[in-house]
């Protein structure tokens, strides 16, 4: 199956499975894919991943997201730059999700980083998506 949009595909498949309450979600695998629920994880929204699979085309990546009791570790994610219309900020333009509390997840020239880092490093680049 041929996607427009993979990075949204992912944010589609951790909503959906979020609001469903699972405990896992399988998305096809990406480097920039993987890169992005890295990031995820180190902000603490999901429990853990794992890629599966030997082969490029059967390379899977699997999400274990985050719960405590029933209230889920991601409230919300959204997508914000996507193939018709990106989103390019400069480092100063940079925006903080709920005043602070939420990440926003950004690919620079420096590789995919959250805004907190982008904003350390003192650049700007493309907004992926805001988790929160």
């Amino acid at each position: 199956m041929f996607l427009t949009d993979p990075i949204s595909d992912l944010i589609v498949r951790i909503k959906n499975a979020n609001q469903r309450k699972h405990k896992t979600v399988e998305i096809p695998h990406s480097n920039k894919k993987e890169a992005i629920v890295k990031l995820i994880k180190e902000e603490g929204y999901i429990s853990s991943y794992s890629v599966e699979g030997s082969k490029k085309t059967d390379k899977r990546l699997l999400v274990t997201l985050k719960y405590k009791g029933k209230q889920s570790a991601i409230v919300g994610i959204k997508r914000v730059s996507k193939p018709g219309l990106r989103v390019y900020v400069k480092s100063e333009e940079i925006p903080k999700v709920l005043s602070g509390y939420g990440t926003c997840i950004m690919s620079t020239s420096k590789g995919l980083m959250t805004d907190k880092e982008a904003r350390k490093a003192n650049v700007g680049g493309e907004i992926i998506a805001f988790i929160w």
